[in-house]
């Protein structure tokens, strides 16, 4: 689908790209480097506010011509976020945490036009992981190997992750990081995408 104005993904995230390609836009890659850290300690709202916060922030961090998609995703878990792990101990122990619980991926995405947010929106998803045995923990870490380590769910949902859950309630390309038919819509009124 043509948009009449450039596109940029203000994102390093091979999933969000391959979502929006999927979806067959024409758009740029524009990683924004942005302190997440720094903003997540500064900011006071609730979780929702803080995923749109730190999506506004790629996105305006981006210097492009038309439209600039930012989007980000926090993981909560009996009330504390948590971040991607560091390492396959953070990682083994994260999935431990969330082991037989449900989680919420909450995400945030915004279109910024000349320096100006001109669309927000916020997602969540519930997953309810299933309560798998410490050997199927080690088996499935050692088959999906360091991709767990870019997911803060320690998991891609799209291929062996989907082993961990029992239900998800909610969003299917939201639970990838981008809330997908919200954007199209947005893109259709202000990027001029035929509807």
């Amino acid at each position: 689908m043509q948009i009449f104005k450039p596109l940029t993904l203000a994102s390093k995230s091979a999933v969000r790209a391959e979502v929006l390609k999927g979806a067959g836009l024409t758009f740029s890659i524009a990683p924004s480097g942005v302190d997440e850290d720094a903003l997540k300690q500064t900011h006071a709202g609730d979780p929702p506010g803080l995923a749109v916060a730190l999506a506004e922030a790629k996105a305006k961090a981006v210097a492009a011509e038309g439209l600039v998609i930012g989007a980000d995703q926090l993981l909560q878990c009996d009330g504390r976020l948590f971040d991607k792990p560091a390492d396959m101990q953070e990682a083994r122990h994260n999935l431990q945490f969330f082991r037989g619980k449900t989680h919420y991926l909450i995400g945030g995405v915004v279109l910024v036009e000349n320096g100006e947010t001109i669309w927000r929106h916020d997602q969540q998803v519930a997953l309810s992981v299933r309560d798998f045995s410490d050997d199927f923990l080690d088996a499935y870490l050692a088959a999906a190997g360091d991709k767990v380590l870019a997911s803060v769910g320690c998991y891609q949902l799209e291929g062996l992750g989907s082993h961990l859950f029992d239900a998800i309630d909610g969003d299917y390309f939201a639970t990838l990081g981008l809330p997908l038919l919200p954007l199209l819509a947005a893109l259709r009124v202000h990027g001029g995408m035929v509807g």
